[in-house]
């Protein structure tokens, strides 16, 4: 289903730049002014802290910009991004960008080793987004101090509140909101069914609207910890209804770059965007490089 770019990766560490020398990785994704733009995970060394970095392509294959330093890092001083702001997602609603990522730290005033994953998110103008003026909205975390990841915003409201996707493993939940800050009503909406899966689901980009439902990408790792994605279509109306779910997975490592690496057998996604009915699904290769493989998009839905 899934055509992968013959040119993969499309971005791969720099050794000169210590903070994305060996790791690049698991980006998010969005079309604006006829260009796609992608905030990416970078690191130094495997335990090195993570910071986010920043490419721009105009065809979604060939890289036209990449900027040398981190459009995003932790803050200082946060005990909660101590050790890293990961996996970054970009959703629009209405003149703004907001990005939820994986903000790894530790609970203040605890041990050293009580370290925890949590959802973070900020937010920035598009017109600043696009000007690169990295002017970031205050840091919050909607579900303080839960071990969670991989969230997910829809880019409308829907019955009149805004719906975020998350993970606590091994499910993927959903929750709601009227403010972006209280999140409520948790319920858990997907659950691992096939051998694929069978350690856990977790959304991958944020979800797309469709005339046939909302299109989600997802993750799945099985019992030897390898990574592939699969899609769901989800109601329209409906967050916590899944309407098309096939059994199998639309992309699993097999490359040497998906198979190689610092994580092995990894295939990871964070974004995703459809210009001209043209699906670009953005991944991360075995932690190490970022790739690109295309569908159309209108041939995915006939399949429902």
């Amino acid at each position: 289903m899934l055509k992968r770019y013959s040119g993969n990766p499309i971005l791969q560490p720099i050794k000169e730049h210590p903070w994305e020398a060996l790791m690049v990785y698991n980006c998010a994704a969005v079309y604006e002014e006829g260009k796609i733009h992608l905030v990416y995970r970078a690191q130094g060394s495997p335990e090195g802290v993570s910071s986010l970095g920043y490419a721009r392509s105009s065809d979604g294959f060939q890289i036209e910009e990449r900027l040398a330093s981190p459009v995003f890092e932790p803050e200082p001083g946060n005990e909660y991004e101590r050790f890293g702001c990961e996996d970054p997602r970009l959703t629009r609603i209405g003149n703004r960008f907001y990005m939820t990522y994986s903000a790894y730290g530790r609970v203040p005033n605890m041990a050293a080793e009580a370290r925890l994953v949590q959802i973070g998110m900020t937010s920035i103008s598009v017109k600043d987004f696009v000007k690169k003026n990295w002017r970031w909205s205050e840091r919050g975390y909607p579900l303080l101090r839960v071990d969670n990841k991989s969230a997910v915003l829809f880019p409308e409201k829907i019955q009149g509140k805004y719906v975020m996707y998350h993970r606590i493993a091994p499910y993927i939940w959903v929750s709601y909101s009227t403010d972006l800050r209280n999140w409520f009503g948790h319920k858990i909406v997907m659950t691992p069914e096939e051998e694929w899966e069978y350690f856990r689901v977790s959304a991958g980009a944020p979800p797309i609207r469709t005339k046939k439902g909302w299109f989600l990408i997802y993750h799945g790792v099985d019992s030897k910890y390898c990574y592939r994605l699969g899609f769901v279509v989800i109601d329209r109306e409906n967050p916590e209804k899944i309407i098309y779910r096939p059994k199998t997975p639309i992309l699993e490592p097999e490359e040497k770059y998906e198979r190689s690496g610092v994580v092995p057998n990894a295939i990871f996604n964070c974004g995703a965007v459809v210009v001209d009915d043209e699906l670009f699904i953005y991944y991360g290769a075995a932690d190490t490089v970022v790739a690109v493989a295309t569908a159309n998009m209108s041939e995915i839905l006939s399949l429902i």
